[in-house]
């Protein structure tokens, strides 16, 4: 998986392994077709597409060489064709995507997404396509809703469990019948049935893997948004890939400006015990484009330092990322947030029980600095990019243009 080679870089920084252990381990990465097997971006998408009912029951956690036995004996590719007549029978009869994803039905999205501890980029872009649905779901939504659907799942890199595990334990139909106390399975589907239906035939056939509501892994969801003189309007942090002695952490501010800066940092060893390594201009018009700094989180991860540095940004995370690492900090420095005036070794309190992310720095200092920041030049003016920068919207917001 991309995530343990990253892991991996970081091991070889620290001399756990040497220079031909990280190359095999590159060269072993990805044996086969498909996706990485880890919770990540692409696979949280697909468990959400088809908890939504968009793609057919078993989609997301289909192997792309698997053949898989029993009642749904399908292979990927005639799922594929599968769902292809079933394109036709929709337009026949005339379902719309606006009908199958309803408000009610991105709250299902957002109770399976915190209860399998997926990736914060779902926030990103279910809030932005809440909007053009002409709906909202806020980092608030997501927060609300985390407090009240316990962690009944967790896979790589937060387990030892792959999404492929996820679908011999019963897949998205199992985990909506766990889950159906908490969601509305009286929902159209893009397939003709009911996603109630979909539940009450599943089988949870691993239970170590898929838990119950009443013996969850976590009492709460596993994203969490955190407010405060850092991120006045938010900031995600994947809870469920936390370290419990990094739930309250109080260090010192390293201030780098892009990720390559930080990048370069940790490979020279120039990271201590207790660092929070604030990586800002990362964000939506700051990058612009808002990069995602999963490399650094796996590096720190593999240099043994995810029990005792965080990172804070405006940039993204993925769900490859595990450890402290608090991200789509709002409002983000480009537009003059806190963020962009903090400085080296002020401190910095996460505290993830409390939802807080705090600058330590007495109000009156923190006006002065704001008031003498100045915004720095765009990296970019010109062609498409240039023209993202001037009109992206806040990540709070889905990132989106206008």
């Amino acid at each position: 998986m991309a995530s343990d080679i990253k892991e991996a870089i970081g091991r070889r920084q620290r001399g756990e392994i040497n220079e031909s252990e990280l190359k095999e381990i590159e060269n072993s990465i990805r044996a086969c077709a498909g996706v990485c097997n880890m919770m990540g971006t692409a696979n949280t998408m697909g468990v959400a597409v088809e908890a939504a009912g968009l793609s057919l029951p078993g989609n997301a956690t289909l192997e792309a060489t698997e053949a898989r036995s029993g009642a749904a004996n399908r292979t990927l590719l005639s799922m594929a064709s599968l769902a292809g007549r079933n394109v036709v029978d929709s337009l026949q009869a005339g379902l719309t995507f606006r009908q199958v994803l309803t408000p009610a039905a991105l709250h299902n999205l957002v109770t399976v997404v915190q209860a399998i501890g997926g990736s914060t980029n779902l926030v990103l872009h279910l809030a932005a396509l809440a909007t053009e649905l002409g709906h909202e779901l806020t980092f608030e939504d997501w927060d609300r809703i985390g407090r009240s659907t316990p962690l009944v799942a967790r896979f790589k890199p937060a387990s030892p469990y792959s999404v492929s595990d996820f679908g011999r334990a019963g897949g998205v139909p199992a985990l909506l019948k766990v889950l159906s106390p908490l969601l509305d399975l009286n929902l159209p589907t893009a397939y003709g049935s009911t996603l109630a239906h979909v539940a009450a035939q599943a089988e949870i056939l691993r239970p170590e893997i898929i838990r119950a509501l009443d013996d969850p892994l976590a009492p709460t969801g596993g994203i969490a948004n955190l407010t405060g003189s850092l991120a006045p309007e938010g900031a995600l942090v994947k809870v469920s890939g936390v370290h419990p002695s990094m739930m309250h952490h109080v260090g010192p501010a390293r201030v780098f400006d892009g990720e390559e800066e930080v990048q370069e940092c940790l490979l020279g060893g120039r990271v201590q015990a207790g660092d929070v390594l604030v990586v800002r201009y990362e964000g939506p018009r700051g990058g612009p484009g808002m990069r995602e700094l999963s490399l650094p989180a796996a590096i720190l991860v593999g240099m043994g330092l995810a029990d005792s540095v965080a990172i804070v940004t405006d940039g993204r995370f993925s769900g490859a990322t595990r450890g402290p690492c608090v991200g789509y900090i709002c409002p983000e420095a480009a537009l003059g947030g806190p963020l962009a005036v903090v400085q080296e070794g002020d401190l910095i309190e996460i505290d993830i029980p409390a939802r807080r992310l705090e600058l330590l720095v007495p109000p009156e200092i923190m006006q002065h600095r704001l008031g003498g920041w100045r915004p720095r030049e765009p990296a970019l003016t010109t062609g498409f990019l240039g023209m993202y920068a001037r009109g992206v919207g806040p990540a709070n917001r889905g990132a989106v243009m206008g």
